[in-house]
């Protein structure tokens, strides 16, 4: 049996896990899943299949197991903003509703018309994205004020992953940083923000660092896999974990490219001017404190819906489309 790491990266389209360990003095990866992903309508909205999800995370562990790998931890990535409520005995409230559902048209416009946008961009430095957590969470607020007073737990999807494998809770610092709800200077959540919109504090966790130790497996995936990993977290936010692979080099240029492109540099500190803002630049949270200083342009989405479109006759419950008039090289003027 060969110990190894786990590494569960799950976009938009697809996800894989991916075993890592150390031969010869040398990192070594190898591919033992990968499956595809894509949204389905429940309720009137798009939405993640978080069921089918998790079960594909399991069966990543059982090929691993089943190639001679014996796992000593794992940790999962996926997209940003994206988020589940749990109640008060950590049931699911709601669906993974995702990002391009429409239940947020509106919404930026009137959380705007309450706060500033310099002085909420001056406090978080995040990009102004009409399907950013804020929003999501403000149409929740306006629209089903029942969900929200029932809620107990708030956690983005990788969050949720991550306590479906070691039933331990905990809100990641570089995904967390995508709801346009936490502090870019503190780290922390803004609770004065949160108050002012109306969102309960109570909901959100203690923030935590990439490589926070979450705990070991439930003891039945345990007994289950015949393994006693350790979960731990990643920077979960899959651009994240990917610009740790970028050479500590002053100055360095990355781009990220999948569902959306993503263009940056890493710095120390957020950067969070009038002219960043006007540019509609984001600083989100990066590994060991930096910043992730960056610019949505447009990635494979646009093929990946081709390729969706014409590889059947059979009519499909495709996207939501960008709406027309829109620049399609910058994904903030949806």
């Amino acid at each position: 049996m060969k110990a190894c790491s786990l590494a569960v990266d799950i976009g938009a389209s697809s996800g894989k896990v991916i075993a890592g360990y150390v031969e010869n003095d040398a990192l070594r990866t190898r591919e033992v899943h990968r499956f595809d992903n894509q949204m389905v309508r429940r309720g009137g909205h798009f939405c993640w299949d978080i069921d089918r999800l998790f079960a594909e995370v399991k069966r990543g562990v059982h090929r691993a197991r089943e190639q001679g790998l014996y796992p000593e931890s794992i940790g999962v990535d996926t997209w940003g903003v994206d988020f589940v409520l749990l109640d008060e005995r950590d049931r699911l409230l709601t669906d993974a509703v995702a990002y391009r559902d429409p239940r947020t048209d509106g919404m930026m416009e009137e959380v705007l018309g309450q706060i500033a946008p310099e002085r909420l961009y001056s406090i978080t430095g995040i990009q102004f994205q009409k399907f950013n957590t804020i929003y999501q969470l403000y149409s929740l607020k306006k629209r089903r004020p029942d969900v929200l007073k029932r809620a107990r737990s708030f956690l983005m999807i990788p969050d949720y992953l991550h306590f479906l494998l070691s039933g331990e809770k905990g809100n990641e610092y570089t995904n967390a940083t995508t709801t346009q709800l936490v502090n870019a200077h503190t780290r922390r959540w803004d609770r004065a923000l949160l108050d002012k919109l109306g969102i309960p504090g109570e909901l959100f966790l203690e923030i935590e660092k990439p490589r926070t130790v979450l705990g070991p497996l439930k003891p039945e995936l345990a007994r289950e896999w015949g393994v006693d990993m350790q979960v731990i977290l990643p920077a979960t936010h899959d651009t994240g974990s990917a610009v740790v692979a970028v050479p500590e080099t002053k100055g360095a240029l990355y781009i990220s490219s999948g569902t959306w492109s993503l263009i940056g540099v890493e710095k120390d500190s957020p950067v969070c001017s009038p002219r960043a803002m006007e540019c509609n630049v984001t600083n989100e949270g990066g590994v060991d404190d930096r910043f992730r200083v960056l610019k949505n342009i447009m990635g494979l989405w646009m093929m990946q819906e081709v390729k969706k479109i014409t590889a059947t006759d059979t009519p499909l419950p495709i996207s939501p489309r960008w709406p027309a008039g829109k620049n399609l090289t910058d994904p903030s003027s949806m």
